[in-house]
């Protein structure tokens, strides 16, 4: 008897923990640095970071409710916090996540959908020990294929914008190669670059170092990554600054090659199209876009609390108490959003 009230106790405090109603938040483990990604079905995967560990929740229901955490894997002195962190997206039939370690060793690990079963596949980068910094992003089209910008120090020991890919019948990530160099000796270090795909077409944004500007700058690419055209700066004004700014902003890339953008500058939240003037949106940092078409909206941290703005319908919403937002769009036509607050990942759906 008591077993069984035992059990039926655990499944109740289970379902408190990882299912709610209404607009209120929910708390889905302790961790850090949460990201989203959702596969070409709807299902959403939830990965976040507690101490050396990788964990990822799963829900088939738009975010409604969470299956108990996973544990991935373990990765010693792993990187976690101000946007280090284990990253993820999804595809057509698995879901990939690179996690970076401190000596500079970028791993990864993938899940097959139709098993549900994780496997360590080794290392990204090719150059042992050549991303220390810990700062990347991953992102993958509907066939599979995957695709990787991070900052590396290989060439003469500065930090430069590196990138690989992973074709749907690889086993391998491709020859890393340099995407931008700077010809002040090295990109802006502290900040996370970022990237977005859409078919062939590829863009990467990374914060760069020109002349004492810690400006945003896109490079982009119609062939998969094989080639990357001339990095353009996002914004018509500069941000003279000999400091890090630990704030790499985000990108997405629409239809017809149109490029979305928001990034901070000099303490204030930006929207900007490439080739188009930069629009203020509100005082803030750790920014990040989400959602497809018309349909933008936009993630940031006011002090101490997340926010997201619909560029729309320019509607604001206090999500939480926290910081590190992120937010997707839901097949269903609703909003995941996941943060941190006080060493807990939590979530709403909106």
């Amino acid at each position: 008897m008591r077993n069984t009230f035992g059990i039926i106790f655990s499944v109740i405090i289970i379902a408190c923990i990882f299912a709610f109603k209404g607009n209120e938040s929910g708390t889905i483990a302790p961790g850090q640095q949460p990201q989203i990604a959702v596969d070409n079905k709807g299902v959403v995967r939830v990965v976040y970071g507690d101490k050396d560990k990788i964990f990822c929740v799963t829900s088939v229901d738009g975010g409604a409710s969470f299956t108990a955490p996973v544990l991935v894997a373990t990765v010693p002195n792993m990187h976690l916090g101000m946007a280090r962190g284990p990253q993820v997206t999804s595809s057509l039939n698995y879901t990939v996540i690179t996690a970076m370690d401190k000596a500079g060793a970028i791993h990864w690990f993938r899940q097959s959908h139709a098993t549900g079963k994780w496997s360590n596949m080794g290392t990204v980068n090719d150059k042992t020990g050549s991303a220390p910094e810990g700062l990347m992003s991953i992102a993958a089209d509907k066939a599979d294929n995957f695709y990787a910008v991070w900052l590396d120090i290989r060439t003469g020991g500065n930090n430069q914008v590196y990138f690989s890919s992973l074709s749907s019948k690889s086993m391998r990530w491709t020859k890393n190669t340099m995407a931008y160099q700077s010809p002040d000796g090295h990109v802006c270090e502290c900040c996370k670059p970022n990237i977005a795909v859409n078919g062939s077409e590829v863009a990467i944004m990374f914060r760069n170092w020109l002349m004492g500007s810690r400006d945003l700058y896109v490079a982009r690419s119609a062939n998969g990554g094989k080639t990357f055209g001339a990095a353009q700066k996002l914004g018509l004004d500069t941000w003279k600054l000999n400091a890090c700014t630990m704030d790499g902003g985000g990108i997405l890339l629409g239809d017809k090659g149109a490029i979305y953008t928001t990034w901070q500058r000099k303490g204030g939240v930006y929207f900007a199209k490439a080739g188009q003037p930069e629009t203020f949106i509100a005082k803030g940092r750790n920014c990040d876009i989400s959602g497809t078409g018309d349909n933008l909206a936009l993630t940031y941290q006011q002090n101490d609390t997340v926010k997201m703005v619909s560029l729309k319908s320019k509607q604001t919403i206090a999500i939480d108490k926290g910081a590190f937002l992120q937010a997707s769009a839901l097949p269903h036509g609703k909003t995941l959003c996941v943060w941190e607050q006080a060493g807990t990942v939590k979530f709403k759906v909106l």
